[in-house]
């Protein structure tokens, strides 16, 4: 079998997302990450249509990347005007890549009402493109609305298909652009053009109606060897082909040749890179890259995979750089108790008391709003409390946060803490963004100088939820702190009717947490 080729086009038709904005920066460090990866070919933009991507065009003349191929995209010549004056395929060929890409029409509802040209002037149109840039560079020709205009003029859309690969196109792309193909619709409409065409095939899809992937994988299943989409699916509308779904399953499900197994060890990597560049929360239920994809929480998988791990998973994570989680909660029994104070070095069993006791306290913070699904750190810490002499690190003795806005001025966070660190009595006051932040601070300023390591940690993230919406502001929350550091991330969630204690009490498990973390590294 060919090897499947993959066509990343995140930095054209993922930038159209609603809400994502690359900068010349952004879309230079994604082509490096795509590079390193070892995506086949990058669509960079349309060249010189806007200044960016002028700048990114020009900036990869002279670095160049070192595995993928970066393609130059734009359409096909304007009407009635000759290839070798028209200004689009002039700008494709001042791009300077080895690969263009150009799309073209195959419905003729496009050709009457859009381009507003004969059927006869479409078909030149898309035959000279590609002749005149074919001299000189390799060519792509992207068939847009291909089976809209298949269903609608099966004869039409067919003699488009021919007039591009008699001109010479390496490749010739179906497009879903409207996304409102079925599968069924794809593997018959490929079935039968295939008869008629003899040039190497590809697939281009958009998810209007959800079957992006399908369709995707259904074109490859009728022969389709150059597969386009976008990394996490992002794109205009509803988004494109996800390629963070669609690379695994060619490996792993099809064993088509796309991507190498040390490659795909990446693919999470990969997707959460892409994610933080687009500033777009990455999915947690993401097939195969989210922090979602193998956790367990149900009692009854729980019990299962830890007597196999294929009775709850499809492959293992670690194929695709992820890996198996077991979540705290008051579903998920005893087990998952068991199996986390596993990994602390901690021996049990179901019959054990401490098990049953700590089981009994979960269910009791659970009920009170307490969620260590999402909290892992907190319920470590809360293991260690019941299952070892565990001394904290510090105590503290009190704090307060006073927030001021003056008129014309700024609103200033200032919170004061007051600890006991070592048999030392810290007092400190900080100001911040915010009373949390302000509380942050205060708080690293008292520990820092007994604890060093605690200027290597950031807080990354800060959620609240409000737990009984009918109290309105009196409701109590849940705060749940992200906290990184050079090795890891981690979770801790404090819960109170007063969203600043709510916030300490996630806060102070943070770095109880990272403290706990690093004596442990030093023992061993």
């Amino acid at each position: 079998m060919r090897k499947i080729s993959i066509y990343d086009t995140t930095l054209r038709d993922g930038s159209q997302s609603e809400g994502i904005s690359y900068s010349v920066e952004d879309k230079i460090k994604i082509s490096r990450g795509l590079d390193k990866f070892g995506i086949d070919f990058i669509e960079g933009g349309w060249p010189y249509s806007n200044p960016k991507d002028t700048e990114l065009f020009s900036y990869f003349k002279k670095h160049k990347l070192r595995k993928s191929k970066l393609v130059a995209f734009g359409s096909t010549m304007y009407p009635n005007t000759s290839a070798n004056e028209d200004k689009n395929l002039l700008s494709l060929l001042k791009a300077g890549t080895e690969y263009v890409t150009i799309f073209g029409k195959s419905w003729d509802l496009h050709v009457r009402d859009v381009l507003r040209v004969s059927l006869d002037e479409n078909l030149r149109m898309i035959y000279e493109s590609i002749k005149f840039l074919g001299k000189r560079r390799k060519v792509f020709y992207d068939a847009e609305h291909f089976f809209d205009g298949f269903k609608a003029n099966p004869e039409y859309a067919l003699k488009t298909l021919k007039a591009a690969e008699s001109a010479g196109a390496e490749c010739l792309v179906f497009c879903d652009t409207n996304g409102g193909a079925l599968v069924s619709e794809v593997k018959d409409i490929i079935s039968k053009v295939k008869k008629d065409i003899k040039s190497p095939l590809g697939i281009h899809t958009h998810n209007d109606f959800g079957l992006a992937l399908a369709t995707s994988l259904a074109a490859v299943e009728e022969g389709c060897i150059h597969v386009q989409g976008t990394i996490n699916g992002y794109g205009e509308r509803c988004g494109n082909a996800d390629l963070a779904t669609i690379i695994p399953l060619l490996r792993l499900k099809f064993n088509r040749d796309s991507v190498s197994f040390a490659q795909l060890k990446k693919i999470k990597r990969l997707s959460i890179f892409i994610s933080e560049i687009s500033n777009v929360k990455h999915p947690d239920n993401h097939p195969f890259t989210g922090k979602s994809a193998f956790a367990h929480k149900a009692g009854v998988h729980v019990n299962a995979m830890v007597k196999n791990v294929n009775a709850y998973e499809a492959i293992n994570p670690d194929l695709v750089g992820n890996k198996r989680r077991f979540l705290i909660s008051e579903l998920s029994g005893k087990t998952s108790i068991i199996v986390t104070a596993k990994s602390l070095e901690y021996d049990l069993d179901k019959k054990s008391p401490k098990v049953k006791k700590i089981h009994k306290l979960l269910q009791e913070k659970e009920k009170r709003g307490y969620q260590f699904e999402a909290a892992e750190a907190s319920f470590k810490l809360l293991l260690e409390k019941e299952l070892s002499r565990y001394k904290k690190f510090f105590n503290l003795s009190g704090f307060r946060v006073i927030v001021e806005k003056k008129e014309n001025e700024e609103i200033v966070s200032e919170a004061v803490v007051k600890l006991k660190v070592k048999n030392n009595f810290r007092h400190t006051v900080s100001e911040g963004d915010g009373p949390v932040n302000a509380l942050d601070n205060a708080l690293r300023k008292a520990l820092v100088k007994f604890y060093p390591c605690l200027s290597g940690m950031h807080l990354s993230d800060f959620k609240v939820r409000v737990l009984d919406e009918s109290k309105g502001t009196a409701a109590k929350v849940r705060v749940l702190i992200e906290s990184r550091d050079k090795e890891e991330t981690w979770s801790t969630v404090g819960v109170s009717e007063n969203i600043i204690e709510a916030s300490w009490e996630a806060l102070a498990d943070s770095v109880e947490y990272k403290l706990l973390k690093e004596m442990k590294k030093k023992k061993k």
